[in-house]
């Protein structure tokens, strides 16, 4: 009796070590075993990440991030899967590890840092910083912290943008929205005084919409480039990325996808956050 126990306790012991294995194995494994990577993002971000009405399927999602995406794919030898979902829904998948990685004109944060296993940066060349998009007939009066003082600006709900907001603008009121083509077309329309951006991507509304110019103030931060996201605990997989990353940076490749994607979303008149 006491031999067929041991017996038992050692194929129970052999069923839980298998089972510890399989739990331990990371999404790099898994992704190099499946042959795929699956990526989120919210295509609304030009020049980063956007849809060119002129192709179908997963081609029409273009942008400087994907192309780093692809560029990623390829290092590791696999499919790059995008999957298109609201910038604040991109978050929550990879927080629940419902994907592999977020490449979507990520800033870094002290909160997504705890939250998430954050790359290394890359658009180092981007010194455009974070402002706030105005009427041109108002931007002489829209031109200091103060000048926000009760004026309803618009920022994307879970944004970069929506925490420099509330932070350093708390007496502004903060109208959130999807999009930030949303909030430009209440600014044009007059529901909005303002609408919170990236200066790269505020530079592009006021490039295809004449009546609007970006403010003097810009927002308190240096930015150091931008980073992708991966589940937290996934150490094997993001360090992969920076070595990808490293070298995309190292050889320039970044800039002059940013400069296609620019020249794209210009000629298309895409210019959304």
């Amino acid at each position: 009796m006491m031999k067929k126990m041991f017996g038992l306790l050692i194929a129970l012991l052999l069923i839980i070590s298998a089972a510890g294995g399989a739990f331990a194995e990371g999404k790099l494994d898994n992704i190099l075993a499946g042959g795929k990577i699956v990526m989120a993002t919210s295509p609304d971000f030009a020049p980063y990440e956007f849809m060119d009405p002129t192709k179908a399927g997963q081609e029409a999602i273009v942008g400087s991030d994907i192309e780093l995406a692809k560029y990623i794919a390829e290092k590791l030898g696999v499919e790059l899967v995008i999957d298109t979902m609201d910038f604040a829904a991109v978050q929550a998948a990879v927080t629940q590890g419902r994907v592999d990685m977020a490449v979507s004109g990520f800033a870094y944060t002290e909160e997504r840092a705890e939250a998430m296993e954050l790359s290394a940066f890359y658009n180092l060349d981007d010194e455009s910083g974070q402002g706030i998009l105005v009427l041109k007939e108002n931007a002489a009066n829209l031109a200091k912290a103060e000048d926000f003082a009760g004026k309803k600006v618009a920022a994307q709900n879970a944004s970069l943008q929506y925490n420099l907001l509330t932070s350093q603008l708390p007496d502004a009121v903060a109208e959130l929205i999807t999009i930030v083509s949303d909030g430009v077309m209440l600014l044009l329309n007059g529901k909005v005084d303002a609408v919170a951006v990236s200066g790269k991507n505020g530079l592009g509304f006021v490039n295809n919409y004449n009546v609007l110019a970006m403010s003097d103030f810009y927002f308190d931060r240096y930015d150091e480039g931008n980073v992708i996201a991966v589940t937290k605990g996934e150490k094997d997989l993001i360090n992969a990325i920076n070595e990808i990353i490293q070298e995309v940076n190292e050889l320039g490749l970044y800039t002059q996808w940013m400069e296609e994607a620019t020249a794209l979303a210009y000629s298309l008149g895409i210019n959304e956050d």
